[in-house]
């Protein structure tokens, strides 16, 4: 309970931000994203309103020793750009140009009852499964070798 608690607030405080910013409106997202049409520059706001807090969190955080609410922080230590890194970003780039929906604001909506964020969800959950079965399936084919 005491790390469910704190992570539910931010999670709402995250999707109170995005509903109160348009970002779980699919044609708002695409309307930003359409800069050769008719361009909406008005997310561009709310990307840019995000980076001032975000870097004094970064600049504040990076003075901690240890997070308040857990042992260690969780920060990715691989540097590695591999093959499945960009593939991967490259699907995610195109799924949110295609539909103007990515995963947090996706979730957000499932709240408001938005069925374009439910069919959206339901098919995150089975690409997630999809790319589990593949992982797994990969690595049982991966000869172990004993000592």
């Amino acid at each position: 309970m005491r790390h469910i608690l704190p992570g539910l607030l931010v999670g709402l405080l995250f999707g109170a931000g995005l509903a109160l910013s348009g970002m779980i409106d699919p044609a708002r997202v695409l309307g930003f994203l359409d800069v050769g049409g008719a361009w909406d520059p008005t997310l561009a706001l709310v990307l840019g309103g995000a980076l001032l807090p975000s870097a004094l969190s970064y600049a504040f955080v990076r003075r901690m020793k240890r997070p308040v609410m857990a042992d260690e922080f969780c920060i990715p230590q691989n540097r590695i750009v591999e093959s499945r890194l960009l593939v991967g970003s490259s699907l995610f780039g195109v799924g949110w140009g295609l539909v103007g929906l990515c995963p947090g604001p996706a979730i957000a909506g499932l709240v408001l009852g938005k069925w374009q964020s439910w069919l959206f969800v339901a098919a995150m959950i089975g690409g997630m499964w999809l790319q589990r079965f593949f992982a797994d399936r990969g690595h049982r084919r991966t000869p172990q070798f004993a000592g």
